[in-house]
């Protein structure tokens, strides 16, 4: 059997539509108690940690904040965009579900990984019914916030068979230079060419899968 491994925010979900306005209440919060500077933030400055886990961000992008903050703040933009997801603002990117269901029914495992908590994943779950084409969820909290690929140690162990990665990300690349895997490049996400200049295959957008397999 031939596994898909799917990264969920930039890959499938248009998660900037849901992530800037989090991250721009968080980014209020810090000024408005003496944390930072004030600062305009575009989307695209805003994208760049989509991918990252929450510590991570948090350790480069304010790495003088108090630890308590950073949780803080983790768990504003946590709240928020699970709020806006419930509220149904977030979105797939154009033909993602339909996509998934043709992999499904061309007999492709699809499972999903993603370095999020796990609430934000299950009410993505719910809202998108996502668990008609995934066989298996993964979210970096139920591992402590491990790499992905440390992760994929467990998810092989799940489940046997050949493995593809796609995402947008290095984090994503990560497991399959990591474990001599396929992966696909997902040019229209939140990475920089030169994260995703590795993958075996390069896509613009999502149906350009298809083409491939």
């Amino acid at each position: 059997m031939t596994n898909f491994l799917f990264d969920y925010d930039g890959t499938l979900h248009n998660s900037i539509k849901i992530y800037a306005p989090a991250f721009r209440t968080a980014y209020t919060y810090l000024i408005e108690n003496g944390f930072a500077d004030s600062k305009e933030f575009t989307d695209q400055e805003i994208s760049y940690w989509l991918g990252f886990t929450a510590d991570d961000m948090w350790k480069i992008f304010l790495p003088n904040l108090p630890e308590e903050e950073k949780k803080k703040c983790s768990a504003m933009i946590g709240k928020e965009m699970i709020r806006l997801v419930n509220n149904g603002m977030a979105e797939l990117y154009p033909q993602a579900e339909n996509i998934l269901q043709k992999l499904k029914d061309l007999g492709y495992n699809l499972i999903f990984l993603s370095n999020c908590k796990r609430a934000y994943m299950e009410a993505n779950i719910r809202q998108f019914r996502l668990d008609r084409f995934f066989s298996a969820f993964y979210c970096s909290e139920d591992f402590g916030f491990i790499p992905k690929h440390e992760i994929f140690i467990t998810i092989k162990e799940n489940c046997s068979g050949d493995y593809i990665v796609i995402g947008d990300r290095f984090q994503d690349m990560e497991i399959s230079e990591m474990h001599n895997l396929q992966s696909i490049g997902c040019f229209y996400g939140y990475g920089s060419s030169n994260e995703l200049q590795h993958a075996t295959y390069r896509i613009n957008n999502l149906s350009d899968i298809l083409l491939f397999f």
